[in-house]
């Protein structure tokens, strides 16, 4: 599988927003979330902002709750025969170590895919310590890295601290969009680097 896996360093952080620009700046791959929970629709959202070919499959579960809750036990493996023609970008739920069954995290999911992994985070107070946690946890997995994006009002010291400490590049600061319209977003994305899904 060819692709990036978006995860977050807490949930809301705007994993959705940047998986869309992704799907912008790569209008030929395809979004898919395999396990959603709670009542938003981000597969739905992501085909709104982007246009592009996403794939409904996977569990879903209406309540907001932890993976692991889910009414269906979620097999990971059964997931990861999933196949596509084309690059993907998948979304995680959460973050890293949201559990999603009785044994595992989405970090092990993230492991049995082996994409790249590209870090969605906070630009606000607590992101440095949320940042380099998730980044311990990934490398604690062999896992590349593809990079970070900071989300919200830009901040230049957190952003350095995140560089520093976490030893990580962040590869763009993305603003909160009001409105969050697919134009505003296209503009964005057009300054994402080309080369970020290998």
């Amino acid at each position: 599988m060819r692709g990036v896996f978006v995860t977050g360093t807490d949930t809301g952080v705007g994993k959705t927003v940047l998986s869309a620009a992704l799907m912008l700046r790569y209008p030929d791959a395809t979004y898919w979330k395999p396990i959603q929970t709670g009542p938003d629709d981000d597969t739905s959202e992501v085909g709104r902002l982007s246009g592009g070919q996403v794939c409904a499959e996977g569990i879903r579960h209406p309540d907001p709750v932890s993976p692991h809750l889910s009414r269906t036990r979620i097999d990971l493996d059964a997931l990861v025969r999933r196949t596509f023609g084309t690059a993907v970008v998948i979304e995680g739920a959460g973050g890293v170590l949201v559990p999603v069954n009785e044994s595992q995290t989405m970090a092990d999911f993230m492991v049995k895919l082996g994409l790249p992994v590209m870090v969605a985070t906070r630009t606000t107070l607590g992101t440095i310590n949320h940042t380099v946690l998730t980044i311990e946890a990934l490398r604690a997995r062999s896992l590349k890295i593809a990079g970070v994006v900071m989300i919200g009002d830009r901040n230049s010291d957190n952003r350095a601290a995140i560089e520093r400490y976490g030893k990580v590049s962040v590869l763009a600061e993305m603003p909160r969009f009001d409105p969050l319209t697919p134009e505003c977003l296209r503009s964005w994305a057009e300054t994402l680097p080309k080369d970020l899904i290998p």
